[in-house]
This record gives C-alpha cells, structure tokens and sequence, in this order.
C-alpha cells in the first residue's frame, strides 16, 4: 500500500547502500522519523550513518496521530517491499516534540500537536511496523545526530541548541542522552534568565523571562516589530503596512546583511542574551563544546552577519566566564541542518539496537 500525503525531497541510494552494507560487516539499516508540527522527515541510515533514502510527509496535524502513524509505517513497509536488494531495517527511531513520557512511550501535551495529547506512540509504530522503536524528544534526537555525524563528532560530550520559532535543545555526556526523571532535560528554551516582573513572554505564553522569549526567531520578530512601532529607524519600517503586520527574523537578518544599524543591533542583542543562557548552561554542565543548530544562524559561517552574531554569543560568554571554562569550551555551528533530527532518531536506534543485541550475545 502505498503511503498516502505528498513526498518531498525523495531518492535513492542503493547502489551506495549495497557497497556500504558490504564494507559494513554489521550491514544493518535504521529508519529516523523526525516529527514536526507541520512536516515528518523519515530517512533510511546504514550503520555508518549515510541516508540511502529519504522523504517527506506533511504532518496534517488535525488529522489526528494515528493517521499520521499509518502514513509513516506505510511508506516505510512499502519502501522495503519495493527495494528488495536493500536489507529491511532492524528498528525504527523516532523525535518528536515534547513533553513526553519516554519510560511510557507516550508523548504528553505537545503544543506543536496539540491533537496528540497522550498518545502511545511507541505501542502504535510497533503494532504498525513489528519492529524495535528508539524513542527521543525532536531536539534531543537532533542533538544525538550532531553528536554522531555533524560538529559535535570530536567531542566526548556536548551541548546543543536548536535556534528557531522557540529554543529547543539537547545533552550528551559521555556519549549518552540526558533525559532527566520527568523527560524533560535538555529543555534549555525554558531556563529562566530574566527574573523581573515585567520580563519577556515566550511564545507559547506559559513562561516570563525564559530563554526563549530572548534568542528565539519568534523574540527577534517581537523586538523588532515592538521597537519600529514606538518608531525606531530602520528600512524595516515601511514593512509595518497594517497592525497585525509583523517583521520576521529573515526580514530582520536581510536589513543586516545590507547594513542596516537597527537590525544590526536586534541580532546583537540576541546573542548577548543567548550567551548569557549558555555561560549558566556550561557552568552546570561543562559539556567543552556548544552547537548551534536551528533554522535562525543569519546566514551561519558562510555569511559575515553569522559570523557576527556567533562571536556575539562567544564574547558574552567569555566576559561571563571563567579563563579556564572559555578556554576549553568551543561554540559553534551545526552542519547537518534540517537532516539532524532524522539522524539522530535513526542513530540512537541503532545504538539501542547495538546495546541490546550485545548485552544477549
């Protein structure tokens, strides 16, 4: 049966699988599903960590979760039918945003789906799919893929930070996830960092002065449509056409990019916050290296204006710190980019499915 729902960015590798599973003498394949609230990502990984396949589906939210998880087992069990020269994969990984019940494998109330409140997503894939399901918060699973494949391969342990519509993020210490008793670690968008009454809201409305109210790409758009409204300057302004109009972060960081002060100045202020979120994280967690990821980097290294806001976030943490813990703390950008989830998801699969099959040998 073939998965119903559009399919983006699908193709095939299974020449490079085949020579890949040959060199590999452990041969086995993982699927990752990276569940967004509009998009699903699914990759099929060899051990090695190369995609040999990937797509896409639209999440169709209010369709409910077990529609959405028919559509996922579909498309991978008709996949593996169809492709008979690939090895069928031994287990499945799945990312989803939280809060979740790991040890229960349900997720909780996720505001992202809100039509999946206490859904047993674990139970449901197994049933669908008979196969071993890896279970992980989106930004945790995306946090594992860096650590395993992206920037984060050199390093022992890591903390990550995935910049976008909130702050999401993700621990590894000595190559294990941190999930915390209530699942909930890694939750670094939550941290409040300005205690006073009339701190920042963060987008979902629960929480003042946390994290994500001030580094987030929601908190650039407030800032910078609150200060061109009280009439700051900027070539933004003629953007605000009507109340309900707002500015965007990539608006913000287009002004930037052509030297536009008031912009300019929006993403300074942002990483200055967002050193000061992450000097309180390594002071706990001294993890030695910090990643980036997330769609709001302003360009990331290949781009003067994300080059700027990276040392931003660097000099806070350094006037914050100590000699010693900036010394041997490295800040940088992710490089796996919208592909992290679905890797993590399939290569913690994979080491659960290692571990597993070990500790019976």
């Amino acid at each position: 049966m073939r998965a119903a729902g559009t399919l983006i960015n699908q193709f095939d590798g299974y020449r490079n699988a085949t020579l890949n599973q040959i060199n590999d003498p452990d041969r086995s394949l993982f699927w990752g599903v990276d569940i967004g609230g509009t998009q699903i990502k699914i990759g099929l990984v060899d051990s090695a960590g190369q995609t040999v396949f990937k797509a896409s589906l639209p999440t169709d939210e209010s369709d409910g979760p077990e529609r959405a998880m028919d559509r996922i087992s579909d498309l991978i069990l008709d996949h593996e039918t169809s492709n008979p020269e690939v090895t069928a994969a031994v287990a499945i990984g799945i990312g989803a945003p939280g809060p979740m019940d790991l040890s229960a494998g349900t997720l909780v109330e996720p505001p992202q789906l809100p039509s999946w409140n206490h859904f047993r997503i674990v139970h449901e894939m197994e049933v669908r799919t008979g196969r071993a399901i890896s279970f992980q918060n989106d930004a945790n699973a995306a946090a594992y893929g860096e650590f395993w494949l992206g920037s984060g391969q050199s390093d022992q342990s890591m903390l990550f930070l995935t910049l976008g519509t909130g702050v999401g993020g993700g621990i590894v210490t000595d190559g294990e996830l941190v999930n915390g008793a209530n699942s909930f670690a890694g939750e670094v968008g939550h941290m409040v960092i300005d205690p006073s009454p009339d701190a920042r809201l963060c987008i979902w409305g629960g929480g003042r002065g946390q994290l994500e109210a001030y580094g987030s790409a929601s908190a650039v758009s407030m800032l910078a449509t609150q200060k061109l409204r009280a009439g700051a300057s900027s070539c933004l302004a003629e953007k605000l056409l009507t109340e309900e109009s707002v500015i965007t972060a990539k608006q913000v960081h287009d002004a930037a990019t052509q030297g536009d002060s008031f912009a300019i100045h929006i993403i300074d202020e942002t990483a200055r916050w967002l050193g000061i979120g992450i000097t309180t994280l390594v002071h706990v967690l001294d993890p030695g290296s910090v990643v980036l990821g997330g769609a709001m980097n302003f360009g990331g290294e290949n781009c003067p204006i994300g080059m700027r806001f990276l040392r931003g976030i660097i000099e806070e943490f350094r006037q914050h710190t100590f000699e010693s813990v900036f010394s041997g703390t490295s800040i940088k950008f992710a490089r796996l980019g919208p592909a992290a989830g679905y890797l993590g998801a399939a290569g913690y699969a994979r080491k659960e499915y290692k571990a597993k099959n070990w500790s019976e040998a």
